[in-house]
């Protein structure tokens, strides 16, 4: 490992086009001006899907908060993506289990959005929005970004002390 290797994390759900795109531009946004250019924000789902750009709406809710989501295009969850994380933040239970059968060591590092630091992997999920209204999607947004805010000292303490 070299010792300017970047610091990962990574958010986790099903389809890779909703949630875990939005954590992930939310994050790298808030990082770029707190850490610039020393972590890397990426984002997986669990069905597998490849090369979708993130939905119509999740880039409209990205944009009230000035993020371009635009280049954002899906990938499945992979063995290498979740060994090469440091933290990785699952949307729901079952995305927790599933990195967890992939990657059995990997529960250090494995969180519910909502429950971290608790890595319990139980605990209440960011609802999906997929084929929702707008409306759902900005209420998703905001509640993925007040986790990201509440939980912003503590990513920054581990980015810090890696």
């Amino acid at each position: 490992m070299t010792e300017n290797k970047k610091y990962v994390i990574m958010f986790v759900c099903s389809g890779n086009t909703c949630r875990s795109p939005m954590a992930e531009y939310a994050l790298r946004s808030l990082l770029e001006r707190e850490r610039p250019g020393g972590v890397e924000v990426i984002s997986a789902g669990t069905l597998g899907l490849q090369g979708q750009p993130a939905t119509r709406y999740a880039q409209e809710a990205g944009r009230v908060w000035d993020l371009d989501m635009s280049p954002h295009l899906n990938q499945p969850l992979t063995a290498e993506l979740i060994e090469r994380s440091d933290l990785i933040f699952a949307m729901a239970p079952e995305h927790h289990q599933k990195i967890l059968e992939m990657v059995p060591k990997a529960s250090g590092k494995t969180y519910l959005l909502r429950k971290f630091p608790d890595n319990s992997g139980m605990g209440d999920r960011v609802e999906d929005p997929i084929g929702m209204d707008l409306n759902v999607y900005n209420e998703v947004f905001l509640e993925i970004g007040e986790c990201l805010g509440k939980y912003l000292p503590e990513i920054l303490n581990r980015v810090d002390n890696k």
